[in-house]
């Protein structure tokens, strides 16, 4: 019998936000084991954006930190809606300036023998959330 390597399971929160929807934005990421010991944490100031294409941003950031850190398998939680479903083919990607992320995504996708995207509240999603509020308030905007 094979042995399962836990090693290579990760779980991934991200987040995105912008002041303004577009305005400064910034990007929030947490990546933890199944168990929830930490791996890393990050966030990014990304300019003006909007709060869908820091979302995405959030999770392509999170999606490489977890290859890096020998990521094979990848359960992401994201509280965006319109992404997790975006992402599972339930909706149609029809903005060109997200669809680059998308793209991307499917591309890093290809490096994982499996990964899925869930949609939490985001309350449940406070890590990434805060992360995010941190970058905005400590940025010179």
């Amino acid at each position: 019998m094979k042995s399962k390597n836990l090693n290579n399971k990760f779980v991934l929160f991200t987040d995105g936000g912008s002041r303004g929807n577009p305005g400064p934005a910034a990007t929030g990421v947490f990546l933890c084991t199944p168990d929830k010991s930490f791996v890393k944490e990050m966030g990014t100031y990304l300019g003006k954006a909007t709060n869908n294409e820091a979302e995405y941003a959030a999770l392509v950031l999170g999606m490489k930190a977890a290859l890096r850190a020998g990521a094979k398998q990848l359960v992401c939680y994201l509280d965006s809606e319109l992404i997790v479903k975006q992402l599972r083919g339930i909706y149609k990607m029809k903005n060109a300036r997200l669809k680059v992320f998308f793209d991307e995504i499917k591309a890093l996708e290809l490096e994982l023998e499996r990964v899925a995207y869930k949609h939490v509240p985001r309350e449940k999603n406070k890590k990434a959330d805060a992360l995010v509020n941190e970058v905005l308030d400590n940025s010179k905007v």
